[in-house]
């Protein structure tokens, strides 16, 4: 327990710098505009990038354990009625397409906010 309760403290540490750090290196110092202007833009774009990998990730984390849960509960139907086994794995190649639909939206969306925004 003492393990975990380190390493979540660990994590939770790189995770601020990660995010904190970049900020403080790109704060602005009350000097020329076009100097502001430039930390803005490169605070936008630390911003987007971190707001895009977390997005993408829990969307993947998602994708995956729903991925996961459904191919057992397949395989647990298929063990119980072996007789419907075709239908079984159709039903569940449908529900990953779906799955997998719903993870390619999000990364078309991480993309659009990466080079649109």
């Amino acid at each position: 327990m003492n393990r975990k309760k380190s390493f979540a403290i660990a994590l939770l540490l790189a995770l601020v710098f990660a995010v904190a750090l970049p900020t403080l290196a790109f704060a602005a110092d009350g000097g020329d505009a076009d100097v502001a202007q430039i930390e803005a833009d490169a605070q936008s774009v630390t911003g987007k990038s971190l707001g895009s990998g977390i997005a993408i990730g829990i969307a993947a984390a998602g994708g995956a354990i729903g991925m996961g849960l459904a191919v057992g509960k397949s395989a647990e139907s298929v063990a119980r009625q072996p007789e419907a086994a075709g239908q079984i794995r159709s039903s569940m190649m449908l529900g990953l397409v779906f799955i997998e639909t719903a993870i390619i939206y999000a990364l078309l969306a991480v993309i659009l906010i990466i080079f649109v925004l």
